[in-house]
């Protein structure tokens, strides 16, 4: 299946059951991990957002809710808030990552489903990150699913430039030997899946109604860049595994 037969996008952001037909096609899926691979609604990356602020809190000496400022104007600026410090601050990334993802995962379940859909999809599965592998590492344990991934790409292996820079998207192609006609890539924040779409894969939106995840909200209007929404991704997996 070429390029040309990948829908240009929902006319409207409608969360559909997916055809198989159109994946039939497909090599490499690419999670992303927080909010995507389990529900937002666990809550989980409040606890990371919470000590980001703190890490900046504590950094500068200034208070709780000032360092939330600076830490909302560098994710929205740079596209994570260790992107902005390490610009504006020369912050070493190494203990800040640390600190960040010291978290308790438990607020996630184990999801027996999930891991029986990526055990009937066929082609690899690979998890690009704006977070660390550690981080990565303990939430696929936790969730029962770490054996069905061939591989983790994450803000290290990105030399820190985190998405939507289309300049580390080409890196993790290159590394893992991705061929983009010949891949899914799955985001809960739209705007980290216009260069995935300018690069030729298929991309998958789990919509969330979060003012960042959102198209409109990134900035970037409902264009083609997302060919298939869906509200459950556990049960639109499921579909294709059938398939």
């Amino acid at each position: 299946m070429t390029q040309t037969n990948i829908p240009a996008g929902p006319a409207s952001l409608t969360a559909t059951p997916p055809d198989p037909s159109l994946f039939r096609h497909v090599r490499d899926w690419v999670f992303d991990l927080d909010n995507t691979l389990y529900p937002s609604a666990c809550n989980l990356f409040a606890q990371v957002d919470r000590r980001i602020g703190e890490f900046i809190a504590g950094h500068f000496g200034i208070p709780y809710e000032e360092a939330r400022t600076k830490q909302k104007r560098y994710f929205r600026d740079y596209g994570t808030t260790l992107r902005g410090l390490m610009v504006e601050h020369d912050i070493d990334p190494v203990p800040f990552l640390d600190y960040v993802h010291d978290i308790d995962v438990t607020p996630i379940s184990p999801d027996s489903r999930l891991d029986a859909a990526l055990a009937r999809l066929p082609g690899r599965k690979l998890v690009y990150t704006n977070g660390s592998t550690r981080h990565a590492e303990n939430v696929l344990a936790r969730l029962g699913i770490a054996g069905r991934f061939d591989g983790i790409f994450d803000i290290v292996a990105a030399d820190y430039v985190p998405k939507p820079d289309p300049r580390p998207y080409a890196v993790f192609a290159e590394r893992f030997g991705v061929e983009p006609k010949a891949a899914v890539m799955v985001e809960d924040i739209a705007r980290n899946l216009v260069p995935a779409a300018a690069m030729g894969m298929t991309t998958v939106w789990v919509r969330s109604e979060a003012d960042w995840s959102r198209p409109d909200g990134g900035g970037i209007g409902h264009g083609d860049h997302i060919h298939h929404v869906t509200d459950d991704l556990v049960g639109w997996l499921d579909v294709l595994a059938k398939g």
